[in-house]
């Protein structure tokens, strides 16, 4: 019998710590395994998706219900190759929304599957007024969606009834022990007495302590976890997505480039013509707002945000007129690319045509504006390797197409001919 509930007890304690051990990775890995879909899919998808509402293209809540994470990874990595090969789905989808999406060959099967998770724990989410209202049909679509975490709450209900039953064997087999040790005059364990359990904490966390296994294992555990941890930051160490600081005057680019649609190149000149894209100085907010005071929401009176504009030019509603002490603004500073990194704005926007919204993220929609994109090197280099570029009716390579032929030819060709003359060639 002491053979038997010694079994019993290593079984219970190898039982214990499995469990544990295995809820502890598995958490920690769906969680990882979500926040950096995330991240990926906030650098490569948001610019044509949302999660639960239609932009460039679908809606991708419930995208892992409608089609295979085989036929998804396909179609992530080259959509346009699927189309042309016939895929009825691919050529469906691509009538459907008449758009070319990207292709992320540079994109490995793990980052996929990682998006594909995040969209399945944040883009299948219900929203609470849609609950409240549904009919049978929403909530037997919502009982589909949750079938995966009933079941993972049922293996766990699974695994503590087991662990139970074990410990109540456990302990029947004990006292049963206990009785023939009485009725053989033997000496009964010190650990239980009358049915109490022994009350020995401080012995049996020396005993536990004395385990090497279980040492080694934990030590083990809380080792990985937190080289896991560090070496995450250690990736995020200079990368400052979503930071959002507050800015001395409360500047809507929701309200200005998107209810209004000015362009982003009226007010940041510097874009397609400089390498840098420039702050507005405020003589450009003035074109408007010696007329816009925003009045007719504050009874009258010129609105607050506006009056810090004519504070720091030192202009005079009432005469119209600027006076000699003006200051500037203090602007923050939210995108900041280290001093070793170079980034021409011009080169992308005039030469490349891209659109300030491919690094910038939906500023029409920001009431404050936040780094959208990590710009991190990485980021960068996945958007060249899949940016095709357009040479057509292109000035910049009719000159440098020019210049080949002429060596080809044996001709004269200047560095003047290859851009040598343009100032950031020298000047960053």
């Amino acid at each position: 019998m002491r053979n038997i509930s010694s079994f019993f007890r290593s079984v219970v304690k190898a039982l214990a710590f499995i469990t544990v051990f295995s809820l502890g990775v598995t958490t920690f890995a769906q969680a990882q395994d979500v926040k950096a879909g995330e991240a990926l899919f906030k650098a490569n998808c948001t610019t044509c998706h949302k999660l639960n509402a239609r932009l460039v293209g679908p809606a991708l809540a419930g995208v892992n219900d409608r089609h295979d994470a085989e036929w998804l990874h396909k179609w992530i990595k080259n959509s346009q190759a699927m189309v042309q090969a016939g895929d009825e789905k691919a050529v469906a989808l691509f009538n459907e929304y008449k758009s070319v999406m990207t292709p992320f060959p540079t994109l490995k099967d793990d980052d996929i599957t990682n998006i594909l998770a995040y969209i399945k724990a944040e883009g299948d989410k219900k929203p609470d007024a849609a609950a409240g209202g549904a009919g049978g049909a929403t909530g037997a679509a919502a009982a589909n969606d949750n079938v995966s975490s009933f079941m993972l709450v049922g293996l766990i209900v699974v695994i503590a009834l087991a662990f139970l039953v074990i410990v109540v064997l456990n302990r029947v087999i004990r006292t049963l022990e206990k009785v023939i040790l009485k009725n053989k005059d033997l000496k009964v364990d010190d650990e239980e007495e009358d049915g109490k359990p022994g009350k020995d904490y401080a012995g049996r966390l020396k005993k536990l302590a004395k385990n090497k296994k279980l040492v080694f294992f934990a030590v083990l555990m809380v080792g990985g976890l937190l080289t896991s941890l560090g070496w995450k930051d250690l990736w995020n160490v200079g990368v400052h997505t979503n930071y959002q600081p507050v800015q001395p005057i409360k500047f809507s680019h929701q309200l200005h480039a998107g209810v209004n649609q000015i362009e982003c190149q009226y007010c940041h000149s510097g874009a397609f013509k400089s390498k840098n894209a420039s702050i507005p100085s405020a003589n450009i907010c003035m074109n408007c707002h010696k007329g816009v005071t925003g009045s007719e929401q504050y009874g009258g009176e010129t609105s607050p945000e506006i009056a810090k504009i004519y504070r720091a030019l030192d202009w005079d509603p009432k005469t119209q007129a600027y006076g000699n002490n003006p200051k500037p603004i203090e602007w923050v500073r939210i995108h900041n690319l280290p001093d070793f990194a170079y980034f021409n704005h011009s080169q992308h926007v005039s030469v490349a045509g891209v659109k300030c919204q491919t690094c910038h993220g939906p500023v029409e929609t920001m009431e404050t504006v936040y780094q959208y994109s990590p710009l991190t090197m990485k980021w960068c280099v996945n958007c060249h390797q899949v940016t095709e570029v357009n040479h057509k009716d292109n000035a910049y390579y009719d000159q440098l197409i020019a210049a080949h032929d002429k060596l080809k030819k044996g001709e004269k060709v200047t560095a003047a001919m290859l851009g040598g003359l343009e100032c950031g060639k020298c000047h960053y």
